[in-house]
C-alpha cells in the first residue's frame, strides 16, 4: 500500500503553530509553561482531537495521541516549545509529522498490529529547569530536590512557575507511573548542522547522539583600582577566566577533535572601568560522543580551574547543573530506515548528532531512532532557522512507512 501523509496539511500546521509565541524582536518565543505554551498546547489537543486518536496529557504536560492496538506501544514525537528567540521548525517538524502519520493511518483505515502514539514533550529545550523535563518525567529519572530548588532560564524558581498552572512536583514526579509500556521510539528532527546539505542528502539516520554536561562555574579574586594597583599584585578574575577559555578550547580541539566546549554566559562584577574584576561567573557547556571522552574532559576542566586559580591567586568554583551521556540509537531501526529510504528513492547517510533530543532520553526505556532533515545553512535555534519544505515532505513519509513496519513487526 503506497500510503503518504497530506502534506499541505502539514505544512499548514506548522505555519499555524508558529503563530503562538511570536517575538517582536523576531522568531518564536514559546518556553514551556508560558502563555503562548498553553495556548500551543490547547491548539494542539484539538488537533489530536479532530484527528479521531485518544488524547492524554500527563502530570508534566506531556500531551499523547493515540491509536489503541494490542501490545507495547510504538511512539513518534519531540517538542513544541522553544528557546527564546528560536525558530518554527526545531521540535516542531517531530511532533506535527508525527501527528500527520497517525492522522493517515487512521484516515486510510490502516489496521495496524501494535498501539501507536504521538507525543509531545514539555520543556525539551531546558527553560524550566534542566533539559528534557518532560521525557525525563515521562521515564522516571527526575529527582524531588533538584526540582524543588531548581531555577529557571529566567530566574524564576521553579515552585513559582508551577503555581499558576495545574501541575505541581509531584504530577511530574509521578508522570511516569502512568506511561505506557514503550517498545520504540522515533523522533524526526532539523539537522541543526551543516553535514546533510554540504554532502547534499535528504535523510540524515542518526548513529550517536552526544552526551553532555552543563556546569556554572566561578573564579573569586580581589577588586582593586584598576589605575594603581600593580599587575603583580592583581587577582584578577577575568584574566582567570581567559586563561581557562583558551587552554580548555585549545584542549578539546588538539586532544579531542569532534567534542565541543562553550562558556556561552558570563557576568564580572563589580563591572565597571576602574576595579579589577573581583569575580566572574560562567556557564561551561561541553559534548562528546563518547562517554570516556566526557568523563576525561570532566577531570581535566576541574584540575585546569583549580590550576589556574592557585597560579593566579583566586578561587575556583564548579557546580554541575545538568548530565546526560551519549546514546547510539538502535541498529535495527536505523536499518530499517534505510531500506525505506531505498524504497522510496530519498538519498541518505549516516551521522551523529552533536544537540540533545528527548530520543535521547526515550532511549533509556525503548529502542530509539532519529530522522534528521537538513535545514538551510545549518541554522538552528534562531528566527533565521530555514527547511526546504521538500526536505520535510520526505522524512515525514519516511517517518510514517518506519511507524507501519515497527508497528507490525514482531518485536521480542
Amino acid at each position: 500500500m503506497d500510503l503518504r501523509i497530506n502534506f499541505n496539511r502539514l505544512k499548514e500546521d506548522i505555519l499555524a503553530l508558529s503563530q503562538f509565541g511570536r517575538d517582536p524582536k523576531e522568531g518564536i518565543s514559546r518556553p514551556s509553561f508560558s502563555k503562548a505554551d498553553f495556548e500551543a498546547r490547547d491548539w494542539l489537543k484539538i488537533r489530536i482531537k479532530d484527528a479521531g486518536l485518544t488524547l492524554r496529557q500527563d502530570g508534566a504536560g506531556n500531551i499523547f495521541g493515540r491509536l489503541e492496538g494490542e501490545g507495547k506501544t510504538i511512539m513518534a514525537g519531540s517538542h513544541i516549545d522553544t528557546v527564546i528567540n528560536g525558530g518554527i521548525f526545531d521540535g516542531s517538524v517531530g511532533v506535527l509529522s508525527a501527528l500527520e502519520c497517525l492522522r493517515r493511518i487512521k484516515e486510510e483505515g490502516l489496521r495496524l498490529a501494535k498501539p501507536l502514539e504521538v507525543a509531545s514533550f514539555t520543556d525539551e529545550e531546558g527553560n524550566l529547569v534542566g533539559d528534557f523535563l518532560g521525557s525525563r518525567a515521562f521515564v522516571g529519572l527526575l529527582e524531588r530536590e533538584n526540582l524543588e530548588k531548581g531555577m529557571t532560564k529566567f530566574g524564576t524558581p521553579l515552585l513559582d512557575i508551577l503555581k499558576g498552572t495545574e501541575f505541581t512536583i509531584d504530577s511530574i514526579l509521578n508522570a511516569h507511573r502512568h506511561s505506557p509500556e514503550i517498545e520504540a521510539f522515533l523522533e524526526l528532527h532539523i539537522e541543526q548542522g551543516t553535514v546533510l546539505e554540504t554532502e547534499n542528502k535528504t535523510i540524515g539516520i542518526v548513529d550517536c547522539i552526544a552526551g553532555k554536561q552543563y556546569r556554572w562555574c566561578y573564579f573569586l579574586g580581589e577588586a582593586g583600582h584598576a589605575g594603581t594597583t600593580p599587575f603583580e599584585l592583581r587577582h584578577d578574575a577575568f584574566l582567570g577566566l581567559a586563561d581557562f577559555a583558551l587552554k580548555s578550547t585549545q584542549h578539546v580541539a588538539t586532544h579531542h577533535y569532534g567534542s565541543k566546549l562553550t562558556i556561552g554566559k558570563v557576568s564580572v562584577s563589580p563591572g565597571a572601568f576602574t576595579i579589577i574584576p573581583a569575580r566572574v561567573d560562567f556557564s561551561l557547556d561541553f559534548r562528546s560522543t563518547s562517554k570516556e571522552t566526557l568523563d576525561n574532559l570532566e577531570k581535566y576542566i576541574l584540575e585546569l580551574g583549580e590550576d589556574i586559580a592557585s597560579t593566579r591567586g583566586l578561587k575556583f568554583n564548579s557546580l554541575l547543573m545538568d548530565k546526560t551521556d551519549p546514546v547510539t540509537p538502535s541498529s535495527r531501526i536505523n536499518a530499517i530506515m534505510k531500506e525505506e529510504c531505498q524504497k522510496l528513492g530519498f538519498s541518505s547517510m549516516k551521522l551523529s548528532s552533536g544537540a540533545g533530543h528527548d530520543a535521547q532520553i526515550m532511549a533509556s526505556v525503548a529502542e530509539m531512532g532519529m530522522i534528521f532533515i537538513p535545514c538551510v545553512d545549518g541554522i538552528s535555534h534562531s528566527p533565521k532557522e530555514m527547511i526546504d519544505w521538500d526536505d520535510l515532505e520526505k522524512g515525514a513519509n519516511l517517518l510514517l512507512n518506519v511507524l507501519i513496519r515497527l508497528a507490525n513487526l514482531n518485536y521480542s
